[in-house]
């Protein structure tokens, strides 16, 4: 691939051969969205289906010269938001423009804005990435936001850090 550097087909092909359960150069479609994500990417679910991926398993192998195409295109769109995006959105809750907004809003956002999320997927975020409510149910939402985009393996804040 010419859009590709060597480190990207060398990186691909080590995130492809984690999902090659047989171990016979292919992976399921199923996966193709897990492989792009353990490569920081983040496409959604219909960028995945578009390109290839299915919903079922077993229903289509691919191998790796078929997968660095898909990584390739997927790399190059920039469809999802920022952190400075999704802040703008979040302050159309925060009437009273303190940086604050209701966890039940919040909760119900994740719920059915975008490719919704389950209850038991919303209820493990807001545990995870959310400060607790105070007396009135509001939450700040920006630590929120820089948990959530920071991904599920961030880096330690300086202080924390071990030398």
């Amino acid at each position: 691939m010419a859009d590709l550097s060597a480190r990207d087909v060398d990186r691909a092909s080590f995130a492809f051969s984690i999902y090659d359960f047989e171990g016979n150069g292919t992976v399921d479609a199923f996966y193709i969205g897990d492989v792009l994500r353990a490569l920081n990417l983040n496409p959604t679910l219909a960028v995945v289906e578009k390109m290839g991926g299915t919903k079922k398993k077993n229903e289509k192998k691919l191998k790796l010269d078929e997968f660095l195409p898909i990584f390739s295109q997927v790399k190059k769109e920039k469809e999802s938001g920022t952190y400075e995006d999704f802040l703008e959105c979040l302050k159309l809750y925060d009437k009273a423009e303190n940086g604050l907004m209701l966890s039940a809003e919040l909760s119900h956002t994740l719920l059915s804005l975008g490719e919704r999320l389950t209850d038991v997927e919303v209820e493990s975020i807001m545990k995870d990435c959310c400060d607790p409510e105070d007396e009135d149910g509001f939450i700040p939402y920006a630590p929120f936001l820089q948990k959530m985009v920071a991904g599920p393996f961030p880096e330690p804040p300086p202080e924390e850090k071990k030398e």
